[in-house]
């Protein structure tokens, strides 16, 4: 079966028996996660039912089909990205003048290629991201859950956890990628000399280059490129036929929310796995050693990897190690209103989701999956010690020397924004005091 992954990976083949070996020895495949075998609970599972039930069919060309299941995701057309590097299971399909267009929202991510898959992404609390696709070619296809999206999602770019991710790599201008001159998975940290080769961007960035829009070739093991030709486009109709798409662009903003947002949510799912993982170590232990289970942390080995966790989730929600962005940053409108439509804002108006677009990306530097249910269920322990460390962080009086980069006006206004729309935030200060 043809497969569309998410994002930007380059087609080995089918999937060797050593890989799927490999599968099955990932922690996260193992209790208490067992990830491949546990039920899932995410937007996908419950647009299933519906479909089930009738109260919902999927109709019309794979275009329609597309923009059907962004609507049922509330998954804006805005947020569209395009890659024409030949780095997924659907590289035959895929080519410069016909990219993968990849949709997203806070919980939810959508791959598709004209007349190819459409694969889901969705975000389970627990879980992490669990992946579906969706054949618009068959009569009445189902969403079914697609294991085999693992065996590159699952620890082969990732750290250990069922992860998303993007990557850059330079192609020759039939979109297949020049391996040999690199690659990168791509994050918030990226230099941004370094994103988007294979993507195509619309969107000012001044003097700045990137890697995207332009196509490369080996000579004589000598990389040419000429990253200006690929610098502050605002049309792409002359690579491909934009009617192709719901929209026409690929917007600049949404790939560094985009980045942003996937090392977040590939923070919380290891940092929710490895606890959860210890957990059960720990009362497992404490069983045989005919002590009380509790999940109040006892050993030094189980708080560590507590204490680390949490310091690895604060660092990502308040964007330790941003690469600098360029002046003279500016996107769609369209994604920004999108994007900011459903942000909790204080009585001022402020909110976690306002941008800054001059040297970073947002005003306010603590991620608004904060708010997202991946943060929410973690386990109570883990949450106590990252709510700590973040009060820490953003004092007044007592600055944490590692957020020293955070100016005491903007800790002010994240400690405020918090403290008014983050119910367990407001309640870990309060009994803390």
């Amino acid at each position: 079966m043809h497969k569309l992954t998410l994002v930007a990976i380059m087609m080995l083949g089918a999937m060797r028996p050593e890989l799927a070996e490999a599968q099955s020895s990932e922690v996260y495949e193992q209790p208490p996660i067992n990830y491949s075998i546990t039920p899932a609970r995410d937007a996908v599972t419950r647009l299933q039912t519906r479909l089930a039930a009738g109260e919902l069919k999927f109709t019309g060309s794979g275009k329609d089909i597309l923009q059907t299941l962004l609507r049922e995701l509330a998954i804006p057309v805005e947020s569209q990205m395009l890659v024409f590097s030949k780095t997924s299971f659907q590289r035959k399909l895929i080519r410069p003048d016909r990219p993968r267009a990849i949709y997203f929202s806070d919980t939810c991510y959508v791959g598709w290629v004209p007349y190819g898959l459409i694969e889901i992404a969705a975000i389970d609390p627990a879980l992490g991201p669990v992946f579906y696709s969706l054949d618009p070619n068959a009569a009445a296809a189902p969403i079914v859950r697609d294991n085999e999206c693992l065996s590159c999602h699952g620890g082969a770019f990732v750290r250990g956890i069922p992860g998303v991710f993007a990557r850059s790599v330079f192609t020759e201008p039939t979109g297949e990628p020049l391996l040999r001159h690199g690659t990168e998975v791509v994050d918030f940290r990226t230099p941004f000399t370094n994103r988007w080769g294979g993507w195509y961007v619309t969107g000012q960035h001044g003097g700045s280059l990137h890697r995207g829009n332009v196509f490369a070739r080996d000579e004589q093991d000598q990389l040419l490129v000429d990253l200006k030709r690929g610098a502050n486009l605002a049309d792409l109709s002359r690579f491909f036929d934009q009617r192709l798409y719901p929209t026409d662009g690929s917007d600049i903003v949404a790939l560094l929310v985009f980045e942003h947002q996937l090392a977040m949510q590939n923070t919380l799912t290891r940092a929710g796995i490895n606890c959860r993982r210890m957990l059960t170590y720990q009362r497992n232990l404490q069983r045989e050693l005919k002590d009380p289970v509790t999940d109040e942390l006892t050993y030094d080995s189980v708080k560590r990897v507590f204490d680390s966790s949490a310091k690895e989730v604060v660092d990502d929600l308040l964007f330790k190690d941003e690469a600098l962005l360029p002046e003279g940053l500016a996107g769609a409108k369209a994604f920004q209103v999108t994007f900011g439509a459903d942000a909790r804002r204080t009585d001022q108006g402020d909110s976690l989701k306002d941008f800054h677009l001059q040297g970073r990306l947002f005003r306010n530097r603590c991620s608004y999956l904060i708010y997202s249910d991946s943060f929410l269920a973690l386990p109570e322990a883990l949450k106590r010690r990252v709510y700590e460390r973040l009060a820490h962080a953003l004092h007044p009086a007592q600055p944490h020397p590692q957020y020293a980069y955070l100016e005491a006006e903007e800790k002010a206004r994240i400690a405020h924004i918090l403290k008014q729309t983050h119910p367990e935030f407001r309640s870990a200060l309060e009994a803390s005091n």
